[in-house]
């Protein structure tokens, strides 16, 4: 049975109970400081940074060129994706989204639509063990198609997770290392904080795959990890919710990938909305994009079909502003064709 747009965000609406109010305009200000829930931490605006950061820049457009049938896909870990957009990982179905999907029904849709639309899901990580678990059993019923992401825990947690994952055959791991302020965490007893340069590289010699470490915000932070052997960085401030009066990704993401872009593999995450918004974070630096808060509305406004709807909504939507913008590949975005 297929399913439109407006019918995925209404149903999601009544599904997500009020802890999402779907706004038509997702950009943290009816959810400010909801966290647990799906807004921002204390007044929000690290959540409102990443919109308007990317709202600052805006396209030059073009309509004299030979781009005809733009490429939109990428390279990733030797994975061919249809798009240079993957989910980001999410949890916390029971207290940050309502409890209307069990963790494990909504990992499965995020992961299964992500297929569907041609890219692949990250799997993350909380003080409930069911949220890693079923992250972990979302990855190997695909065949091994995500990348599981585990909190700042103990070296010997966070390597006895990393080893979970290997035996699932995910294509990557990592730890989203800006979960050291979780409040969430803190609240139910969960040891977690920063790391130090020689914890992160026994982190990385700990596994055969690529390591990815995501909530890298300034260009020291992408130094280190690129010094301690990290394959794959995310440019994130956690959605806005570990520390207030963050900048925007967008805001940072340029002058951390110049530093490191060509050396390791540079992802951003923030605010991304529309396939627009993943054009203007390719033009700033990024090799591909997280996408997390639509994609909750599309598992539960429409299960793994929903997921896969709101991944190739976004898809046209690039394609769109590639066209205009005269650009022929998104493995080959002219920084040009966005001014401030």
């Amino acid at each position: 049975m297929s399913i439109d747009y407006k019918t995925v965000r209404k149903t999601g609406r009544s599904r997500l109970k009020g802890y999402c109010r779907v706004c038509p305009v997702c950009d943290g200000r009816a959810c400010s400081g909801e966290v647990p829930g799906m807004g921002g931490i204390g007044s929000g605006m690290a959540f409102t940074a990443n919109l308007q950061a990317l709202a600052s820049f805006r396209f030059r457009m073009r309509a004299i060129h030979n781009v005809k049938d733009p490429d939109t896909t990428v390279q990733i870990w030797g994975n061919k994706l249809s798009l240079p957009l993957m989910a980001a990982p999410m949890t916390g179905t029971s207290y940050n989204m309502g409890g209307e999907l069990s963790e494990e029904e909504f990992v499965s849709c995020i992961i299964t639509g992500s297929i569907d639309a041609g890219t692949m899901g990250f799997t993350g990580d909380g003080a409930d063990p069911a949220m890693f678990g079923s992250g972990i059993k979302g990855i190997k019923e695909s065949g091994g198609h995500g990348v599981a992401i585990i909190k700042p825990r103990s070296q010997q947690e966070i390597i006895s997770r990393i080893k979970k994952a290997e035996d699932a055959g995910a294509v990557a791991v990592g730890v989203d290392i800006d979960g050291a302020g979780l409040v969430t965490m803190a609240q139910m007893g969960q040891a977690v904080g920063p790391k130090s340069a020689d914890e992160l590289a026994e982190l990385v010699r700990s596994t055969r795959l690529p390591f990815v470490l995501k909530g890298i915000m300034s260009p020291e932070d992408a130094l280190a990890a690129m010094e301690a052997g990290v394959s794959a960085i995310v440019v994130s401030n956690h959605g806005g919710r570990v520390l207030d009066w963050t900048p925007g990704a967008a805001e940072v993401l340029p002058g951390i990938s110049s530093l490191v872009r060509g050396r390791m593999t540079v992802i951003a995450d923030g605010g991304v909305r529309y396939g627009g918004d993943v054009l203007k974070l390719l033009a700033l630096g990024a090799d591909a994009v997280l996408v997390g808060r639509p994609l909750i509305t599309g598992a539960f406004g429409g299960g793994k079909e929903g997921v896969a709807l709101v991944l190739n909504k976004m898809k046209q939507e690039l394609i769109q502003a590639m066209l205009l913008t005269g650009t022929s590949s998104v493995s080959m975005v002219d920084p040009g064709i966005i001014e401030r």
